[in-house]
């Protein structure tokens, strides 16, 4: 071939290759000699075939990576890869890499062996005592064979590369020209670029795409250690004061009724058992009625006609909120798509200060109210790829026995950034729900996404017609343009056309549908809302919900403050299945009547944020650090006065629970993980 007649790119090219074998080597190690898939049911061949191969993709990018800097000696103007010295530096660096790889794996490896998981950046708790960890290593490993091994590999690689750079520049390289080498540093370019990537997509290979079983020790396989190592720098510390827990712990205590052995103010414990309630609703139901949530992307509730847009934007949500149950002041805790499915899932709200708690590979693996739901089988839909924030991890580590319908498991065509239409995203659940066996109840979330920029409407958008209000009109109903109107229109429409398809396909009347919205997006003005959702920044975080199931609940208005992290506990009380539970969401139809409801709230910048608690007359905001905190009466003349002064009783009770509920949230992040299995055996 041509192309490797070129001695720079001959030489890469093998380098490249030789980083990949040494961690190929360390993979079939660790394989055979630590992985043990003998009694793991899910890790059939194609499971581990397929696990395998999201792993040599991970070696194959760090490969790559660790190549680049050779790059610096390879400037042709310069020809410094003619001179000895040059030459006898790509072999030490090469010889250098080499030992790091293998002495990291070789942690790794011990890692695993000792605590049954992968090393990550928590490994530098064994730092605080050196001589304890090394004696103990000491003493449980062959330190001198490993010692032995490492060296006579890195002897081996180093003749290996003296070998080759003698070889590769013991002849006259080709002279190109300039087409010529055009078009191999595209071609090379290309190929390291999407060996980088890891994957066909606009979402690159991620840590949680090795956890597509959910299984730990197959996800375990489908890791590469150093990227894993370096995925859990940002997260190295356990980001809560646990002294602050303590201290604001009655408080939260008493907001969640913990009572008996669940509470323990010296040890904070939060996890307690709701047993199963012969009195709900559903309980007595010989098949218990399947489960639907929808997450409405970017659907505020000032968006909502039935929250009072002027514009007749959403009649199916409308008929919805008359004929179900309707959330009237219904929060998430925090804005953002991500932080959103974490709440839902988890209780918890998403107060990371770093990106995403989703993105945090160390709490993966939650406890989740969804489990309690035993006879139901699970179904989680999106449109286009989970690994978007790695909510994939979440999903599948979570969320026992789920199916996962994602980017490449549809028929249907990808419209945008955002995957298949949401209208093509319900017909796609629709042919898996109506497939199931009548006698087996289903839980399923489906996740939209449409009503997000860019607004694509597809070519195949039913008998939907986009209608063009005039610019008064939108913008006085809070849109920027008809596109981002159309939108809405368009999920609402959508979310009738699934009603028609789940009718047709016999599941209707038999399903409890539960919606939210996941967060507003950006709008003008909306003076058909309450001042007091503008001037205390809470348009953002004020989402319709409503849940609706006309053949199996009565209607009705739940005019106290709601939280995201309330919805999983709500629809279990109606189910009366029992759980253990640590989160921060309450049932609903447990309030104690005429007492109000508050639930927590962030805003503003994540490494700035202003926290506080809102119930259906009032409201505390301070900053996280317990400053400038103010008491809001939410619907008087004025939103914005603070009235701590006339009520300092009620100021510092809703200061202290609002401060209580942010630290909880840090702490609970990481209490709330369940053990992975086999770690610390």
């Amino acid at each position: 071939m041509r192309l490797l007649q070129s001695r720079r790119l001959q030489l890469l090219l093998s380098v490249a290759l030789l980083l990949f074998t040494v961690q190929v080597l360390f993979r079939l190690i660790f394989f055979f000699g630590f992985a043990d898939f003998s009694d793991n049911e899910a890790a059939g061949f194609g499971v581990l075939v397929k696990a395998w191969w999201i792993g040599l993709r991970f070696d194959a990018r760090l490969a790559i990576l660790l190549t680049m800097p050779l790059l610096l000696l390879m400037v042709p103007k310069w020809h410094l890869l003619e001179k000895r010295w040059a030459q006898r530096v790509v072999a030490g660096y090469v010889l250098l890499t080499v030992l790091f790889l293998s002495l990291f794996n070789v942690f790794d490896l011990g890692h695993y062996a000792y605590l049954g998981i992968r090393m990550d950046s928590t490994v530098v708790r064994f730092f605080d005592d050196i001589a304890i960890s090394a004696s103990m290593v000491w003493e449980s490993y062959p330190v001198i064979w490993i010692t032995l091994g490492v060296t006579l590999l890195c002897a081996i690689t180093f003749r290996l590369v003296s070998a080759l750079v003698g070889r590769v520049f013991s002849v006259p390289g080709e002279k190109l020209g300039k087409w010529s080498v055009a078009w191999r540093c595209a071609l090379v370019f290309t190929v390291a670029f999407w060996t980088t990537i890891g994957r066909l997509s606009d979402v690159p290979l991620r840590w949680n795409n090795a956890f597509f079983t959910g299984d730990p020790e197959i996800g375990a396989l489908g890791l590469n250690p150093m990227l894993y190592f370096y995925e859990t720098m940002d997260f190295s510390e356990a980001n809560y004061d646990l002294e602050q827990v303590k201290a604001h712990y009655e408080a939260v205590a008493d907001y969640l009724g913990l009572e008996g052995a669940a509470r323990d103010a010296a040890k904070p414990n939060f996890l307690r058992r709701i047993e199963a309630d012969p009195q709900a609703p559903f309980a007595s139901m010989e098949r218990p009625p399947n489960i639907v949530f929808v997450m409405l992307e970017s659907l505020g509730a000032s968006r909502v006609s039935a929250y009072g847009n002027p514009l007749k934007t959403t009649p199916v949500l409308d008929d919805i909120a008359e004929n179900g149950w309707f959330f009237e002041h219904f929060y998430v805790p925090v804005s953002g798509t991500a932080k959103t499915v974490w709440a839902s899932i988890t209780g918890l709200p998403d107060v990371s200060t770093v990106k995403t708690a989703t993105r945090n590979p160390l709490i993966a693996h939650q406890r989740t109210i969804i489990n309690a739901f035993t006879d139901h089988e699970k179904y989680y839909f999106l449109g286009g790829s989970a690994g978007w924030a790695n909510m994939r991890a979440l999903i599948k580590a979570s969320i026992d026995g789920l199916h996962l319908y994602e980017e490449g498991s549809y028929t249907e065509p990808r419209v945008d950034v955002w995957g298949i239409s949401d209208l093509s995203l319900f017909r796609e659940a629709d042919k898996v729900l109506r497939e199931i066996p009548r006698e087996k109840p289903f839980f399923a979330i489906v996740q939209t996404a449409a009503n997000h920029r860019p607004f694509t409407l597809p070519e195949d958008k039913g008998d939907f017609v986009p209608d063009s209000p005039d610019a008064q009109a939108l913008y006085q109903a809070g849109f920027k343009s008809a596109e981002q109107y159309n939108a809405v229109r368009f999920l609402d429409y959508n979310v009738g056309e699934f009603f028609k398809m789940a009718k047709a396909g016999g599941y209707f009347d038999n399903t409890v549908f539960v919606f939210y919205g996941d967060h507003n997006n950006r709008i003008t003005i909306t003076p058909h809302m309450a001042e007091f959702y503008e001037k205390l920044d809470l348009d953002g975080l004020h989402v319709p919900h409503m849940i609706y199931a006309p053949k199996l609940l009565q209607p009705q208005v739940v005019e106290e403050a709601v939280s995201l992290v309330d919805v999983l506990p709500t629809v279990a009380g109606l189910f009366g299945v029992p759980y253990d539970y640590s989160g921060l969401g309450r049932d609903v139809s447990k309030h104690p009547q005429g007492q109000e409801r508050y639930v927590f709230t962030q805003t503003a910048d994540k490494r700035h944020p202003v926290i506080g608690v809102i119930g259906k007359q009032w409201m505390l905001r301070m900053q996280s650090d317990g400053g400038n905190a103010k008491l809001h009466e939410i619907y008087s003349d004025d939103p914005e006065a603070d009235y701590s002064a006339q009520y300092p009783e009620k100021a510092a009770r809703l200061r202290e629970l609002a401060k209580g509920l942010y630290e909880t949230s840090h702490f609970l992040h990481y209490d709330n993980v369940e053990e992975t299995p086999g770690a610390g055996q």
